[in-house]
């Protein structure tokens, strides 16, 4: 299956996300969303699936170093299931574990201001969560299937 692919990093005030080329190759941050209530966070998302044509929502799960699910993998799942019916599109998690640490060395390594940083680190952390899924076997065998 060829379309694009729709990373979140699901948080409690912001999500960061990041949409792939319709060819599944590249991973492009978009603006973060500012969360607000429930109800208007599914429309905003479900506008943006609809607008970039996505045919997957790609949602990081955060669960403990141990890989056992936490708290907030839990809401995370619910929160995604609902995106899901909203919209009419699959959802797939994909471990995030490590997504906000590289996020924040990257963006420390690139000079910008803390204060940038902060707000760049959940669209990073999106992008990097879609990257690490494009370059997996996963990733590679969704396209075998729809051959």
């Amino acid at each position: 299956m060829t379309g694009r692919i729709l990373a979140l990093d699901v948080g409690k005030r912001r999500i960061g996300l990041a949409v792939s080329d319709p060819l599944g190759i590249t991973a492009q941050g978009l603006p973060t969303l500012e969360r607000t209530r429930l109800r208007d966070d599914l429309e905003a998302l479900a506008a943006t699936i609809a607008a970039y044509e996505v045919k997957l929502i790609l949602v990081g799960d955060p669960m403990h170093m141990s890989g056992d699910a936490s708290r907030q993998s839990e809401y995370t799942r619910e929160f995604a299931q609902k995106l899901g019916q909203r919209a009419g599109v699959a959802v797939e998690f994909w471990d995030e574990r490590w997504t906000s640490v590289q996020a924040e060395r990257v963006l420390k390594e690139s000079g910008i201001s803390i204060e940038k940083r902060a707000r760049a680190v959940d669209r990073m952390s999106a992008v990097i969560l879609l990257d690490s899924y494009l370059d997996s076997p996963a990733s590679r065998g969704r396209e075998d299937s729809a051959c």
